[in-house]
């Protein structure tokens, strides 16, 4: 129709700031962003139905800053060409985040563009504070739309508003959170998905985690009772990708072990994969104990699962109990983790510095531990973080502890506040020596020989540990923040920091971008002299050592896992002790 008018909805997943102050922006990232499928595929569905009107279309952009440039200025003049008809939606920001996603929606509001912002800062600090804490009135101050909770039947409201030029300050859904069954499903058109290591994009078959673990927000924004996409969903969610050729998924639930319909999902991906022949390559994240979910590992394998991410945390009970991740049991990490070996599948494994009871020497020795005791291939290093919206940050909070006020420093790679045995420089130093102390060259030989030696595909393994022996070092990101082909411009500079002169911003860059890619191809050259001596080396397939060792019923007396920390011995009598009163085998 020739009259027909347009509603511009641009959806923008903020990143955030490096050390230097430029935003951290790639050619190709290296995580999809879940948040902006969902809330694109609920937009779409908007527009399909024509929520404003038959005579408004919606039309809708989609901008991931961590690979696509946010070139203000020229949307600024895109809006005001469409009288300003439309909105800027900021899509799940966490709180790292929070300060760029204030710099993007500045000069739209100074232009009268209507701007609002939702994500786990926002709904988290809502769920946990008083509702002003943590900055959100920079939010107000701004003339932001707030919009806490989640967005399936709410979406449509927010569009209306915003095209009726009557956004109100605040949509807060957090105690009224939406079934997820028949809802619009997550999607991402393949020339965004293109921008991902990988060409991956991701969904939620599920949300909420049933666990208290007091360093975490999902609990405290998702919710605790499990909420979930039926099978049919994740089936139109796979054909819909698959007809534009995307075939790999990270599934994001928390947990998904603990997703009651984990089986009927894992059924119907398996009849996608066997009948259809689809080959499906998934990730999921899952807890220590799914090992004792039965047929649940097997059924992972013929779904397409080929990496899982296991939340291990520590192995100091101690640090688990204070943190009350009491579901981690350190007497079930070998078997856990041998179990998914003997699915050839490639695990990689969370790991948090700076519980109660960590030094910089208790941590060294439990990286020496798990390298020589534990069947893990890839090892990804946080710093604890009271990140706004948990019950950590909460309990500082009411406190008045002091916590570091530039929140772009929340992104579990930043010391944010004090511990009770290490300065902050000692616990900031231990963070980045810990990349280096797991990921030295003789352990990845022996990552490879193991992963030769399980089924695990080496080749795979290699890429990853490319990228998480040499992110730290070389970028200053943690890995999941990482891509290929670092990408900046004098323009992204967080407000406040100088403006760089062209002539001296370039040139370093360019050194800088020559100099670390020529590590990486080292690097590479060695990972590939490596993975070529090991598949021909004489007995690889045999290849064992003491982490592939089957559990035994002597490994409370010698393994150092079980043994070091009184806590781990404590557990293990404990183990014993219900063995004797029940009369089962420990």
């Amino acid at each position: 129709m020739a009259d027909m008018r347009a509603f511009q909805l641009l959806l923008i997943k903020p990143s955030h700031y490096d050390d230097d102050g430029y935003v951290i922006r790639w050619w190709r990232a290296m995580t999809p962003s879940n948040s902006l499928a969902a809330v694109y595929g609920i937009a779409a569905d908007c527009a399909e139905r024509q929520v404003l009107g038959p005579d408004v279309d919606i039309e809708i952009r989609v901008i991931d800053e961590t690979n696509t440039r946010v070139d203000i200025p020229a949307l600024v003049s895109r809006f005001r060409q469409n009288g300003n008809f439309g909105c800027v939606a900021l899509i799940g920001v966490q709180s790292n985040q929070y300060p760029r996603a204030l710099d993007i929606a500045r000069p739209f509001r100074a232009a009268g563009i209507a701007v609002a912002m939702g994500g786990f800062h926002v709904s988290g600090c809502l769920s946990m504070l008083d509702g002003k804490a943590v900055d959100l009135d920079a939010c107000r101050d701004m003339g932001i739309s707030i919009f806490a909770g989640e967005a399936e039947g709410r979406l449509e409201a927010v569009i209306a508003d915003a095209a009726a030029q009557r956004l109100a300050p605040l949509y807060n859904y957090m105690k009224d959170l939406p079934g997820m069954e028949g809802t619009p499903v997550p999607f991402l058109p393949r020339k965004h998905v293109e921008r991902t290591l990988g060409a991956s994009s991701s969904f939620d078959a599920g949300r909420g985690c049933p666990y208290q673990c007091s360093f975490c927000t999902i609990i405290n924004v998702q919710g605790r009772k499990s909420r979930y996409r039926s099978a049919d969903d994740v089936e139109r969610i796979v054909r819909l990708n698959w007809a534009q050729g995307i075939r790999k998924f990270f599934i994001t639930d928390d947990n998904f072990a603990r997703n009651r319909e984990w089986e009927a999902t894992f059924d119907r991906l398996i009849e996608l994969r066997e009948k259809d022949g689809i080959p499906l390559g998934l990730m999921i994240q899952v807890d220590t104990l799914c090992h004792k979910i039965p047929n649940f590992m097997e059924k992972a394998k013929r779904a397409g699962v080929n990496k899982v991410f296991i939340g291990l945390e520590n192995i100091n009970p101690d640090n688990l109990a204070a943190a009350k991740k009491r579901q981690n049991k350190i007497t079930e990490y070998r078997k856990m983790l041998l179990a998914w070996k003997a699915q050839g599948i490639l695990t990689i494994a969370g790991y948090i510095l700076g519980f109660p009871a960590d030094t910089p020497e208790t941590i060294r020795r439990d990286i020496e531990i798990i390298k020589h005791e534990l069947p893990i291939d890839l090892l990804e290093f946080f710093c604890l973080t009271p990140l706004p919206g948990s019950e950590d940050h909460q309990t500082l909070w009411k406190n008045g502890v002091a916590m570091d006020s530039d929140l772009n420093k929340y992104d579990v790679e930043h010391v944010c506040t004090a511990h009770a045995k290490m300065s902050a420089d000692e616990w900031q130093g231990i963070y980045h020596e810990a990349w280096s102390l797991y990921y030295t060259p003789r352990h990845m030989r022996t990552l490879l020989r193991r992963a030769f030696a399980t089924g695990v595909p080496v080749g795979n393994l290699a890429k990853y540990l490319l990228t998480f022996s040499t992110t730290d070092r070389l970028e200053k990101v943690h890995p999941l923040q990482g891509g290929i082909l670092r990408l900046k411009h004098p323009s992204e500079r967080r407000p406040g920091l100088a403006r760089e002169n062209p002539w001296l911003f370039w040139p370093r860059f360019g050194w800088q971008t020559f100099a670390k890619h020529a590590a990486l191809v080292s690097a590479i050259l060695q990972l590939t002299i490596w993975q070529t001596a090991i598949k021909y080396a004489p007995g690889a397939r045999n290849y064992m050592d003491q982490a592939l060792t089957p559990v035994s019923d002597d490994d409370d007396g010698t393994l150092d896992l079980l043994t070091k920390t009184t806590g781990a011995r404590d557990a293990v009598a404990h183990i014993k002790k219900v063995a004797e009163l029940t009369g089962h085998a420990a």
